[in-house]
């Protein structure tokens, strides 16, 4: 019999397996442990002891410059981002019910892209500053995540959507955002068209302070909501009826997953760019490593894409010291192969 772990506090209450404790217990610690491996790591090494003694308030001048200046808030904005897809990813999969279901994949992250650039684009000087306040550009990015994903929901709603339909369909909404982003690129500013290209892969390079303290608050407010209606997430993967006949509603808690997952693709988008591929990689990692309760599998997946992501940051920015190599390059580069398999198995299923 598998041993539970629960918790009750007034009207919240999580169950989860003691195994699946502590496989989230160990994945906190490698994702602090690369944390402190990414900010050491650079054209100049900073040993983990020195990391350390920076975050307790011990390091000496030079390298808390490095580390809390230069590479801290881009370790943080890739921990976030890459948290905010996966989630987003595991929450897609359970309301579309759809294994192959991600932000990228479905043109979701296409039209967080498209509202990004303009935004970027249209309310600049000319050179690289805003005209707007920065915060901005994660409302834009929210914005058009979310006409997609309700377009991609009514269609669900009327015939459903099998692994080959979504995959159609994700065709052809990243077709048209792709459209859309090249064009907005086209009518700006030359020096915002290079930024653009780079971002657009998925990079957090040049990333600051201020966009920590944006994007934070958005995780920090939507990744606890979505931990606590987990639940509601299992009770979907029962089947409609079943679901209201627990006392479920079923449409209204479709539309508020869809919201908060569209949210926190908004706010990675803002700031690392379209890095694809983690909202399908994590979750399903997450799910072999903790199983298929949400309550355990949506901290996985968080964990897990903070990982990948920073992962291939840190990959991005060593590997070839002359040239830095967008972190989205390498996520694709593990994530397609993952996704033709994936795709495979669904069709020997049909």
């Amino acid at each position: 019999m598998k041993k539970m772990w629960s918790w009750r506090v007034k009207g919240f209450s999580m169950l989860v397996e003691a195994k699946a404790l502590w496989t989230l217990i160990i994945l906190a610690a490698i994702a602090l442990l690369v944390v402190c491996v990414s900010v050491g790591v650079g054209d100049m090494y900073i040993a983990p002891q020195d990391v350390l003694k920076v975050f307790l308030g011990w390091g000496n001048a030079y390298h808390t410059l490095v580390v809390e200046t230069l590479r801290l808030p881009r370790v943080l904005i890739a921990l976030l981002s890459g948290a905010g897809l996966a989630v987003s990813g595991a929450i897609l999969q359970a309301v579309i019910r759809n294994p192959l279901a991600s932000p990228d994949l479905i043109g979701i992250t296409g039209g967080a892209t498209v509202a990004a650039v303009a935004v970027l684009t249209f309310f600049s000087d000319g050179a690289t500053s805003l005209v707007v306040p920065l915060y901005w550009v994660p409302l834009a990015a929210f914005g058009g995540a979310m006409v997609v994903a309700l377009l991609m929901y009514l269609l669900s709603l009327r015939q459903g959507i099998t692994p080959f339909r979504l995959i159609l369909l994700g065709i052809g909404f990243y077709t048209a955002m792709q459209a859309f982003t090249n064009l907005v690129i086209l009518l700006g500013p030359e020096i915002r068209a290079v930024q653009s290209k780079t971002w657009i892969t998925g990079s957090v390079y040049g990333s600051n302070w201020e966009q920590v303290m944006i994007i934070l608050p958005w995780m920090a407010i939507f990744l606890p909501l979505i931990f606590f209606f987990a639940r509601h997430l299992n009770v979907q993967q029962l089947g409609d009826q079943v679901a209201t006949g627990l006392g479920g509603s079923v449409h209204r808690d479709r539309v508020l997953f869809l919201f908060l997952s569209t949210a926190l693709t908004g706010a990675s988008v803002a700031f690392a760019g379209g890095i694809s591929f983690v909202g399908l990689l994590a979750p399903h990692a997450a799910r072999k490593l903790v199983g298929s309760s949400y309550g355990a599998l949506l901290p996985a997946s968080a964990l897990l894409g903070s990982i990948y992501v920073m992962l291939a940051d840190l990959l991005g920015r060593t590997l070839y010291a002359a040239h830095e190599i967008p972190a989205g390059v390498f996520t694709a580069v593990i994530g397609a192969p993952y996704f033709i398999y994936l795709l495979i198995q669904s069709r020997n299923r049909t």
